[in-house]
């Protein structure tokens, strides 16, 4: 591939990330600095889950079959940008939930579109794309700079109030990446042809007939359960079980996305050493043995600062192989929509559902102020156990992605 065209998709992956890590992980405390409730913050936080069910049945249905895809990235950033801009203006609940809203709706379909322009460009996806898509995470960790010099050193309310730049970054980086994206390579919409299911989500729903691909999308959705419960419950774990003083929680969390980095550079050679199954169910024991240490080694806050590592080998071996997978193993004309009836499970399903159970469940493991921390995290620990197990005796997909039209049923016209 050549070198200006690769330095473009990975810069189109720097500034994806970037506008999600800029607002993200200030979001639920400026809330509360507006004096959203409980119930008020759960409704601008499911946004995303919201935006990932339309992204699946309709967004990407556009972008596959009618339009090219970096025109719809364009299109999307602008008014996606537009919308997490206004919200710095905006104080009150319904205006600041309809605008995060339609910035979701817009900003979800775009990670698989990025996703689709970069397989699209490159010749061998186990070996380029994890090194493509480390620019996303030089980005998420980019965000955090510019936020660092602008809280300075304000206290108190100043702070929180500070805390409104979140969406004027978020909302450039959007605007710079619109620009940018029309200068990507040309990526044309994939028409359906005669014979061909014309709704595109449909044929990517058809796929879940093969077994190995339903396999994978059942475990897929645990996964994503198991990974957004740790950005939920590690920052209190840390600070109320281990100890740590609050200052230095994010600081210790930032330690995986700096792992995240090194994995996704080696992950093409994993694949080509280890094969679909076994790096997927590395991936997945990565979240068992982080919990675990959790569970049973609370009182060792060095060996919970270093297993923060296992988060690039969570990450990279489970959600990156997943996307090189479906862009191998689902037909073309489909495959936009089959990374966005994926992301609906990474970015959808699975962290609606731990926002549901993962609170629950460290309420229902508190006694007083202190919550069981082993009891707590033997739970996610042992679904990843049988998320392996399943890998390990369904996951049996063909060795080669050119037999998947062999195992694969015709879709329903």
């Amino acid at each position: 591939m050549n070198t200006a065209i690769r330095l473009k998709l990975f810069f189109m992956m720097v500034l994806e990330l970037l506008i999600w890590g800029a607002w993200l992980p200030l979001l639920n405390g400026y809330m509360q600095f507006l004096h959203f409730d409980d119930w008020q913050r759960t409704w601008v936080n499911n946004a995303f889950a919201i935006a990932s069910i339309t992204a699946m049945f309709f967004s990407n249905q556009f972008a596959d079959r009618n339009f090219a895809a970096e025109k719809f990235l364009a299109a999307s950033h602008l008014i996606g940008g537009a919308a997490i801009l206004a919200m710095f203006w905006v104080k009150d609940f319904w205006p600041f939930f309809a605008l995060m809203l339609l910035h979701s709706l817009f900003y979800v379909p775009t990670m698989s579109i990025t996703n689709s322009i970069a397989f699209a460009h490159i010749k061998d996806p186990q070996k380029e794309f994890g090194i493509i898509r480390m620019g996303g995470t030089i980005g998420w960790i980019a965000a955090a700079w510019p936020l660092f010099f602008l809280l300075g050193s304000k206290q108190g309310a100043a702070a929180q109030e500070a805390k409104a730049g979140i969406f004027i970054l978020a909302g450039i980086a959007s605007f710079v990446l619109a620009a940018f994206s029309l200068t990507l390579p040309h990526t044309p919409p994939k028409r359906a042809t005669e014979g061909v299911q014309k709704l595109a989500w449909l044929e990517a729903l058809s796929m879940l007939r093969v077994p190995y691909i339903l396999v994978l999308f059942i475990v897929t959705f645990i996964d994503a359960t198991i990974h957004m419960g740790y950005f939920i419950m590690t920052g209190g774990f840390l600070e109320n079980g281990v100890k740590i003083e609050p200052k230095w929680i994010m600081p210790a969390m930032s330690i995986g996305q700096i792992a995240e980095i090194g994995t996704m550079a080696v992950l093409g050679f994993v694949l080509k050493r280890l094969g679909w199954k076994k790096t997927l169910i590395l991936g997945i024991l990565g979240h068992a043995a982080r919990f675990a240490v959790y569970a049973f080694f609370p009182d060792h806050p060095g060996l919970i600062i270093l297993v923060q590592i296992l988060h690039g080998i969570c990450y990279a071996f489970f959600f990156a192989t997943v996307y090189i997978f479906v862009d191998e193993f689902f037909p073309k004309d489909a495959r936009a929509s089959a990374q966005g009836l994926f992301n609906f499970l990474i970015l959808g399903a699975g962290p609606f559902v731990a926002g549901v159970i993962w609170p629950q469940l460290e309420g229902r493991f508190k006694i007083g102020d202190v919550v069981d921390y082993q009891k707590l995290f033997l739970i996610p620990t042992g679904m990843a156990v049988v998320a392996a197990l399943l890998l390990l005796a369904l996951f049996n997909p063909p060795e080669k992605a050119e037999a998947k039209l062999e195992a694969a049923p015709a879709p329903a016209h």
